[in-house]
């Protein structure tokens, strides 16, 4: 959530930059400022109501003494008023503050100065790309023919049992499964990261405190009964972990990972691109989380960034990084890399992590501060977070690029978690 004091200083910087985002916040801006003229106004009369109070109060009790019964009576009637006038006053300024509130919500993070202009993913700027990313010079199996041909993954039997996008992994499909996650997790561990086992619903206030709610509401699943939706990632649980915290900045920074199943309900199109493993609406994902300095987010990303690229260059697949732009960032991030696979069996670069700095966004929703030690003035942190990486797509990769005619290769540095090197 933006900061009040930033649109009430330089409304037209931030309309300005929104603008980069596709996000017209001129009328929105306009009643947010509106509204805080309000609220400074009623409060000047409130501040004004308050004193004439303490100076009647002060009043009657002189007349009392003097004797002067009848007109300490009448100045009693008038703070009655007063007072009457007061709670209308609270009323209006809680009112509108909660107004201010509401259209914050709606308003996306300030993409940061890099973010390139652009409308669509095809837009976004390659970084980096590391790898061969050449196709096989023979017809290749994509994936969700492999997973058949060695009875690793059912996609029929997920259907059956719940729907489409609920994979079922069997025997080597769901040791490899495991073998990825427990490797991403002790690689984490490795970097400096604490492990967190986090649950897998979260109640309203964290949804909003990391920016799912109001904005991914009908991608969430929702358990209306408890009212408590279903994590599209760790993310959201890990980083409201520090919900309404005040930090030292002696705690910078404080690195967090965490596995979990995450649950999306996005709706996908027909065809490749959404088929087998490349979209599902239950994957698992290891995800690495820090509350930074303000002062050091941007180099933590840097190091977050290059940390999941490591993890990539281990498994020995090719690979790309995105700089995404204003039209393809999300709507809390200040900043995002996306990591993208090649597949050798589809001949296309699939998704596998994004790595953000969210700035103050989601540390102003949480109430996330620290106590700066130069001026003794609260601040609010900066959170960041990352895939380290994302299975479904990194699996579907491995699948694919790995094949030979005998089986498909399980990347050496996964062995001693499978305890096999073949799929066959």
């Amino acid at each position: 959530m933006l900061q009040i004091q930033l649109i009430r200083e330089n409304p037209q910087f931030v309309i300005d930059r929104l603008k980069v985002k596709h996000f017209d916040a001129e009328g929105i801006i306009s009643e947010i400022s509106q509204l805080d003229v309000d609220i400074r106004q009623n409060k000047k009369s409130l501040d004004d109501n308050l004193m004439e109070q303490k100076k009647l109060s002060a009043e009657i009790g002189k007349l009392f003494k003097e004797g002067k019964a009848a007109e300490a009576a009448d100045m009693k009637a008038r703070i009655a008023e007063l007072k009457e006038v007061e709670k209308q006053l609270q009323a209006k300024v809680a009112e509108a503050a909660d107004k201010i509130q509401e259209r914050l919500f709606l308003m996306p993070n300030l993409p940061h100065a890099s973010v390139p202009e652009g409308k669509t993913a095809a837009d976004n700027e390659i970084v980096y790309t590391e790898g061969d990313a050449s196709n096989f010079d023979y017809d290749a199996m994509p994936h969700w023919d492999l997973v058949k041909k060695y009875d690793i993954i059912d996609f029929d039997l997920g259907c059956k049992i719940t729907g489409a996008g609920f994979p079922v992994y069997k025997g080597k499909g769901a040791r490899i499964q495991r073998a990825l996650i427990d490797f991403f997790l002790d690689e984490a561990v490795q970097h400096g990261f604490t492990e967190i086992q986090p649950p897998y619903m979260v109640n309203e206030a964290s949804a909003y405190g990391t920016g799912q709610l109001p904005d991914k509401e009908g991608q969430m699943y929702h358990c209306e009964v408890d009212d408590f939706y279903l994590i599209p990632t760790a993310e959201v649980p890990i980083t409201n972990i520090y919900r309404d915290t005040i930090l030292k900045e002696s705690d910078f920074p404080i690195k967090n990972c965490g596995y979990s199943a995450c649950f999306r309900r996005e709706a996908g199109s027909y065809g490749k691109d959404v088929r087998g493993l490349n979209r599902l609406h239950q994957f698992d994902k290891v995800e690495i989380v820090v509350i930074e300095h303000p002062d050091h987010s941007y180099e933590t990303l840097e190091k977050m960034k290059t940390y999941a690229m490591s993890l990539l260059t281990k498994l020995g697949l090719p690979f790309r990084v995105l700089r995404l732009c204003g039209g393809d960032i999300s709507f809390t991030s200040a900043l995002t890399f996306d990591l993208e696979v090649y597949s050798k069996a589809q001949q296309r670069w699939l998704e596998v992590s994004s790595v953000s700095n969210f700035e103050s966004f989601q540390a102003n929703r949480l109430k996330l501060r620290f106590k700066d030690e130069a001026t003794g003035k609260m601040r609010l942190a900066h959170t960041l977070n990352g895939s380290a990486l994302a299975l479904p797509r990194v699996l579907a990769a491995l699948l694919e690029n790995n094949q030979t005619d005998k089986g498909i290769i399980v990347p050496e540095v996964l062995r001693k978690y499978t305890g096999f090197d073949m799929i066959d």
